[in-house]
């Protein structure tokens, strides 16, 4: 989810592929991509140290000399940028395909020395653009690529700032991967439990009054619901990948942290599936409540034409042109002193009587 737009005005996820026939692992930069920056972390167990804007003469200078090396590369525009650091770091030319190629399933590919994790990332979770983030990590290295500035990694930066002892900077590139993974899994709380506080206030709202806008609502809500579950299934099958798979680089304790990410991303799919069916709830629950108000309304405007039925009779049986004086039974009761009153009267008479059977039979 992007900074820019919001979740009405998101932008289908898309994957951008290379021309047909073009040679694996051919990185060719999407024309809308951000400029390339580096961000280089330099990790030990004593001491870290962070050169912001880095450059490939800072990988060449210092990588060797770090026990960890985290690389952060946001915009994916430069080309030429992003092969040198495959070439530095030994990765796979078809995982760096992948990372140009933004918009990818998430999933784990597994190398001779190093794992690739593709996944969808929220970089800020007042706006609702998803993106993708792309993490190589192998024995003391990781390398993040995301496609814009904004990522949810500041807490896993002030963790490995923070006085020792400190986990992030003695135990390794592969939990300095899992801690950004975790990371990225936990950032997806925020908006499903902001948008189930908004199904509740929705639905307390209908229960009052329901409106035409809680339809077009509930449809968004939903509509986002299914993009985070296409999102959270192969994120779930990526992070179970990578806890099953036995290599070098990864750790068997680390296993443990990944297992627990693991479950939040279960945690993740449950809250979604639930939203989910009480959103078609609602919906249901909508189009109910919308039916049963539009058949009250015809229900109160048939009891009061059925109460206006005879009063229109009345009235249009003396309204008629008779003669009284010429027969007794042309409605001689025209020729009455007090035959307007005692209309009006009749004709009362008859709407209450109506009013009062309605009641009775508990149709009002």
């Amino acid at each position: 989810m992007a900074k820019a737009d919001t979740v009405r005005t998101r932008a289908p996820l898309k994957t951008r592929r290379p021309p047909v026939g073009a040679s694996p692992g051919t990185l060719i930069a999407d024309p809308a991509a951000r400029r390339s920056e580096l961000r280089l972390t330099l990790i030990s167990p004593e001491k870290f140290k962070t050169i912001d804007n880095a450059s490939i003469d800072d990988l060449n200078t210092h990588c060797d000399r770090w026990p960890v090396v985290w690389l952060d590369c946001t915009g994916l525009a430069n080309i030429p940028l992003i092969e040198e650091i495959g070439r530095i770091f030994n990765l796979h030319p078809l995982a760096l395909e992948d990372v140009v190629n933004a918009g990818q399933r998430p999933k784990v590919d597994f190398f001779e020395d190093h794992a690739f994790v593709a996944m969808r990332m929220i970089d800020d979770v007042t706006a609702h653009r998803y993106e993708q983030i792309a993490v190589f990590f192998g024995k003391n290295f990781v390398v993040t690529f995301q496609e814009r500035e904004g990522d949810p990694f500041d807490p896993v930066r002030k963790r490995i700032a923070a006085a020792m002892p400190n986990r992030l900077r003695s135990r390794g590139a592969d939990y300095l991967a899992y801690a950004l993974i975790d990371a990225i899994v936990d950032s997806y709380f925020p908006p499903i439990e902001a948008a189930s506080e908004q199904v509740d206030g929705i639905e307390d709202q209908m229960l009052n009054t329901p409106h035409k806008h809680q339809m077009r609502q509930l449809h968004e809500l939903r509509r986002d619901a299914n993009v985070l579950k296409g999102v959270l299934w192969p994120m779930r099958d990526a992070l179970a990948t990578l806890i099953r798979n036995d290599v070098p680089f990864v750790k068997a304790e680390t296993k443990i942290f990944f297992n627990d990410t693991l479950d939040h991303s279960l945690r993740l799919i449950e809250l979604v599936e639930n939203q989910r069916d009480m959103l078609t709830g609602l919906i249901e629950m909508h189009l109910s409540l919308t039916q049963a108000r539009t058949n009250d309304v015809i229900s109160y405007l048939t009891i009061v034409s059925v109460i206006f039925m005879p009063l229109t009779f009345l009235v249009g049986v003396w309204g008629m042109n008779f003669e009284p004086e010429s027969s007794p039974w042309n409605m001689p009761e025209l020729k009455s002193y007090y035959g307007y009153p005692a209309a009006l009267l009749f004709m009362l008479v008859v709407a209450v009587g109506l009013v009062a059977f309605f009641k009775w039979k508990k149709w009002l």
